[in-house]
């Protein structure tokens, strides 16, 4: 796997995850620090799945699937 490409894609997809579960929690009434550390948690553990199949799709795309070469 393209490591470089997975950190990349990994921090764009936790910054929008959790950016949505925080507002979400916002929006509905949770807006204690432990409703927002929950959110904040969920949101990065749900970004990891969208990370890795962006990467390998981008990957498959460009053909680049072996992984990172400099």
């Amino acid at each position: 796997m393209n490591w470089p490409l997975f950190s990349v894609i990994y921090s764009m997809a936790a910054t929008v995850t959790v950016g949505m579960f925080m507002i979400g929690a916002l929006v509905t009434g949770f807006n204690e620090i432990h409703h927002i550390q929950i959110a904040v948690a969920i949101g990065i553990v749900f970004s990891i799945p969208a990370g890795l199949f962006f990467t390998k799709k981008i990957s498959s795309i460009t053909g680049n699937e072996e992984g990172y070469e400099a």
